[in-house]
């Protein structure tokens, strides 16, 4: 929203003014957030630090909206970079190194996703109609997401920083195969894999005691497995009276299991 309305402005209020003055605009924006977060923020430590403030975390994370606001800007108007992948490339990485040196999971998150937008760019430019590629890079995607995070867990490394790697990880393994389980000729080969994702998640979340892990299983396993089902059975009664039924016994499970999380904890 922020990036949003910075755009609007610019370009309806303050675009007569030149790009030399709407770029000093948003340098001091990202000065004034970048040099407060510098100056106010803790030194560098591999283990957690706790925020100094409770507005110290926004202020960072508005800064790196700003400069990818100002990189996107830079691009539609002088197109430096040759393509939005190599913008996003860009701010992937110094989203990810201001994350570990202000020890902040927001702007880790957003490093990691804007990373997921320059793989998605740069694959689809390699062809726009292989549908199978862009699952094939959301796999590894995922897969590297996790061999990161444990990799740097193990290194002790901002070690706390393991649920967002793994989080998005999953994610991205869960929506590669879902994606797929309607293809032709591969889709059951498609739901297998979903299926075995999604088990593992669910087994590994009971164990290690993580509750989203075991949701995002049951979801996406339940959807993907639903999707199948419907596609052969056809009809849209029996549609409704399955997605009733099952819906229902999925809703209460999730909540049985969520409440037993919490007492346990």
């Amino acid at each position: 929203s922020i990036v949003a309305g910075l755009g609007w402005t610019f370009r309806d209020y303050v675009a007569n003014l030149g790009d030399a003055a709407i770029l000093s605009i948003l340098g001091l924006l990202m000065a004034g957030a970048f040099g407060y977060c510098f100056s106010k923020g803790p030194a560098y430590t591999s283990d957690e630090v706790e925020s100094s403030s409770f507005g110290f975390d926004y202020v960072l994370y508005f800064g790196c909206l700003v400069l990818s606001a100002t990189l996107a800007f830079i691009e539609a108007r002088f197109a430096v970079f040759h393509g939005w992948d190599t913008h996003l490339l860009i701010a992937a990485l110094v989203f990810g190194g201001l994350a570990y040196r202000f020890d902040n999971r927001f702007v880790l998150s957003l490093a990691l996703s804007t990373l997921a937008g320059y793989l998605g760019l740069k694959i689809s430019g390699v062809d726009t109609l292989d549908s199978d590629r862009l699952r094939f890079a959301g796999f590894l995607y995922g897969a590297f997401l996790i061999g990161v995070g444990v990799l740097l867990h193990r290194q002790r490394i901002k070690a706390h920083f393991l649920d967002v790697y793994l989080q998005l990880g999953a994610n991205a393994l869960l929506l590669a195969a879902i994606s797929g389980i309607l293809e032709r000729g591969s889709g059951w080969v498609y739901l297998i894999v979903l299926l075995a994702l999604a088990a593992a998640a669910i087994y590994l979340g009971v164990r290690y005691r993580k509750f989203a892990f075991v949701a995002y299983g049951t979801l996406f396993g339940y959807a993907g497995l639903s999707v199948r089902l419907l596609d052969a059975m056809g009809g849209v009664i029996i549609g409704l009276t399955y997605f009733i039924v099952t819906g229902s016994v999925v809703v209460i499970l999730l909540v049985v299991l969520a409440r037993r999380f919490g007492r346990d904890e």
